[in-house]
C-alpha cells in the first residue's frame, strides 16, 4: 500500500469524517485550519464519532499551507462563500501531480470544463468573477465528489456522522483516469460507499436539484424539511423551482430522470431534519446562496430558459440574508 500526504482544507463536519478515515488507513493526513478549530486539532487530533465508535487520530494542522508542504492530495470541503479564501492560500500545497478533490454542494467553477453542449468550457461569473478560481486551482488538478453524506460538528475539531455513507467521484474531462481509480479504490477502503462517475456534472446537478429548494426556504421559514414539504402550497412551489432547474439540466447536458414530487417524498422521509442553510442561518455564518441559487439563474440567462419561480426564491433569500447580516 502507498500512504500518500494528504490535507482537508476545510475541517467542519465533512472534512473530519474524510481525514478521520483516510487517517485511519495510515495516509499523512493534515489540515488548514484557524481558531477555534485548529486549536482542537493541534490539542486532540481529529474526532469523529462514527456509529458507536469514537475515532481519534493525531494530524499536523496550521493556519499557513506553507507549513505542510506539496501534497498528493488535497480536499476541499469549505461552503462556497470561503472557496476565494482558500484559493488565495492554496498553491503551497499544490504540485505537478496534485489531485484536488472538491467536495462540496453547488456548481463549482469548473463545471462547465470537459462539457458539451452550449455552455461549453463557460466560466461561470456568479462563482467565479475575476476568474482567480480557474487560475488558482486549474481544472486538469480537479476531481469532482459530490457528498451524500449528513454529518455534524459537535464542537471544533469533532464531528457525527448522522446519515448517509456515498462519495460520488469524477473528472471534469469524464475521463476514467488511474487516478480516480486509486482513490475510489482508497475512499472505499477507509469505508465510505466510494464510485466513480463518467459525468460527474450529472450527478453534481442531480444533488442540486434536490437540495436548491429546501436549504433556501429552510433558511426563510425556520423550518425543518418536514414541516416544508407538509405544507402543499410549498410543497408545489419546490416541485415549480424544480421543475425550472430540471429544463436547464435537459439543456446543457445534465437530465434529470426522477419527478420533483418522487424527490421530495424521498426527503420527507428523512424527517424533522435541518438543512446545512438553516444551521448556518442559526449560527449567524454567511449562507451559501450564489453556488446554489445564484448560479442557476446566471446558466439559465445564458441559454435563455425563463426561471420566475427560482428567481423569486433566489431574490427572497438574498433579501432575508443583507437584512440579518449573513
Amino acid at each position: 500500500m502507498h500512504f500518500m500526504d494528504i490535507c482537508i482544507f476545510g475541517a467542519g463536519a465533512i472534512g473530519i469524517t474524510i481525514g478521520t478515515r483516510l487517517a485511519a488507513r495510515g495516509h499523512r493526513v493534515s489540515a488548514v485550519a484557524r481558531g477555534a478549530t485548529l486549536g482542537a486539532l493541534n490539542a486532540h487530533g481529529l474526532r469523529l464519532i462514527d456509529g458507536a465508535a469514537m475515532r481519534c487520530h493525531a494530524i499536523q494542522a496550521s493556519r499557513d499551507p506553507a507549513d505542510l508542504g506539496v501534497q498528493d492530495i488535497v480536499f476541499i470541503s469549505v461552503k462556497g462563500p470561503a472557496l476565494a479564501a482558500v484559493a488565495a492560500l492554496i498553491a503551497p500545497l499544490i504540485g505537478p501531480h496534485t489531485q484536488v478533490v472538491t467536495a462540496m454542494n453547488g456548481v463549482p467553477w469548473w463545471f462547465f470544463d470537459g462539457m458539451e453542449g452550449p455552455l461549453a468550457g463557460a466560466s461561470l461569473a456568479s462563482i467565479d468573477a475575476e476568474g482567480a478560481l480557474r487560475q488558482q486551482i486549474p481544472s486538469r488538478h480537479v476531481t469532482g465528489c459530490v457528498v451524500h453524506l449528513a454529518a455534524s460538528v459537535v464542537e471544533p475539531g469533532k464531528a457525527r456522522i448522522n446519515f448517509g455513507n456515498r462519495l460520488i467521484l469524477g473528472e471534469p474531462d469524464h475521463a476514467d483516469s488511474p487516478r480516480l481509480g486509486m482513490l475510489v479504490e482508497e475512499l472505499t477502503a477507509a469505508g465510505f460507499d466510494a464510485e466513480s462517475s463518467l459525468h460527474i456534472q450529472r450527478d453534481i446537478w442531480f444533488k442540486l436539484w434536490g437540495n436548491m429548494t429546501m436549504n433556501p426556504i429552510s433558511a426563510l421559514t425556520g423550518a425543518t424539511c418536514d414541516r416544508i414539504l407538509d405544507d402543499p402550497l410549498v410543497n408545489d412551489f419546490c416541485a415549480a423551482v424544480m421543475g425550472e432547474a430540471a429544463a436547464i439540466g435537459t439543456k446543457i447536458g445534465c437530465p434529470i430522470t426522477q419527478t420533483a414530487q418522487e424527490r421530495n417524498a424521498l426527503t420527507r422521509k428523512l424527517g424533522a431534519f435541518k438543512t446545512s442553510m438553516l444551521q448556518d442561518a442559526e449560527a449567524g455564518r454567511t449562507l451559501e446562496i450564489d453556488a446554489l441559487l445564484t448560479v442557476v439563474h446566471e446558466i439559465a440567462g445564458r441559454i435563455g430558459i425563463a426561471i420566475p419561480n427560482t428567481a423569486a426564491l433566489l431574490g427572497l433569500v438574498r433579501v432575508f440574508a443583507k437584512q440579518n447580516g449573513l
